[in-house]
């Protein structure tokens, strides 16, 4: 696959060149600590893929008329909802870099990183209540909910051999699809185009953020820390087994003992990532990833959509693909 796929912003260069003063200007606060730990998860970067994708379902969706103050609010919304959740993520992984840089609670401490935390969730379910309609905030309410029972289930899961890969899909929904489910249904609502079915957006999403988690797991196993900007295998490190460690349980036993070990000992991370690479696992968890994805597109190549807003929808499918090859 070509390597120089990027993510489709020609279309929305006006809207996403805002994007980013808009959030720091929405996480204003007096308190200069809470603000300065809210900052410093900006400052990071990213390439805001979630603000990107709803823009563009805006830019595809709205019948007619420009992407709406409404829209671009959500996809703000939901990039401050989404680094949140990135703040508490850090905390329960212990998880000193992100993005090449610090995190909150490794540059201040785990208080003031779950007070930040909480206080972009606060922020954005004010700026939530201030778009005035009750079903866009009810189905992004539900967003923050799952987080938690992600969480939930990726606790009681820890260093368990057991978990089944409905159950590892069922937590990568909760902790990611969700999100980008809601949001792209939310997204279309606030379109109101009647042409265009608010579940299809809801699928998408879904598809494309439970293919995001899964390679997202794969380039725990396969990347450097350099490559990720944090700490590589520490999915492994904190006892969240993913697909591509449930497939190699089958055939290869050894796992089972550095599981029950915890992988306490400095070299069992990089046993269980050499293990895990002497079968075809990683492969087959890409397969998954794959199928997801091939149902995301299947869905945008039977809209109604115009050729250019249907090839920006697909190039974002491919670009997520990209990102292990």
């Amino acid at each position: 696959m070509n390597k120089m796929i990027k993510l489709p912003i020609k279309a929305i260069e006006n809207e996403f060149q805002s994007l980013n003063n808009n959030l720091y200007k929405m996480i204003a606060v007096d308190n200069a600590i809470l603000y300065s730990a809210a900052e410093q998860l900006f400052k990071a970067g990213g390439k805001r893929i979630r603000p990107i994708i709803l823009l563009n379902i805006a830019k595809s969706t709205s019948q007619h008329n420009p992407t709406s103050i409404e829209q671009k609010r959500l996809a703000e919304i939901t990039e401050i909802i989404h680094t949140a959740s990135l703040v508490h993520d850090d905390i329960i992984d212990d998880c000193d870099t992100r993005r090449g840089v610090n995190t909150v609670h490794n540059l201040f401490n785990n208080k003031v990183a779950v007070l930040a935390g909480d206080f972009l969730f606060a922020q954005s379910s004010w700026y939530l209540a201030n778009l005035n309609n009750l079903e866009v905030v009810k189905i992004i309410s539900k967003i923050i909910i799952d987080f938690a029972e992600g969480e939930i289930r990726q606790g009681t899961k820890s260093f368990n051999y057991n978990i089944s890969m409905e159950e590892y899909i069922e937590k990568s929904f909760y902790k990611t699809a969700s999100l980008l489910a809601c949001s792209c249904k939310a997204t279309v609502m606030l379109s109101n185009n009647i042409d265009i079915k608010k579940n299809n957006f809801y699928l998408y999403g879904k598809h494309i953020g439970l293919a995001f988690q899964v390679i997202d797991d794969i380039l725990d196993i396969i990347s450097t820390s350099k490559e990720l900007g944090k700490p590589a295998g520490l999915d492994l490190k904190n006892g969240n087994l993913t697909a591509s460690l449930i497939f190699t349980l089958d055939k290869k036993e050894k796992l089972y003992r550095l599981i029950n070990q915890e992988f306490q000992f400095v070299n069992n991370v990089n046993e269980a990532i050499d293990t895990i690479k002497q079968t075809n696992s990683i492969q087959k968890a890409k397969d998954i990833a794959i199928e997801h994805m091939q149902l995301a597109i299947h869905i945008i190549e039977r809209e109604n959509l115009s050729h250019e807003n249907k090839k920006n929808l697909l190039l974002i499918c491919y670009y997520i693909l990209n990102r292990f090859n």
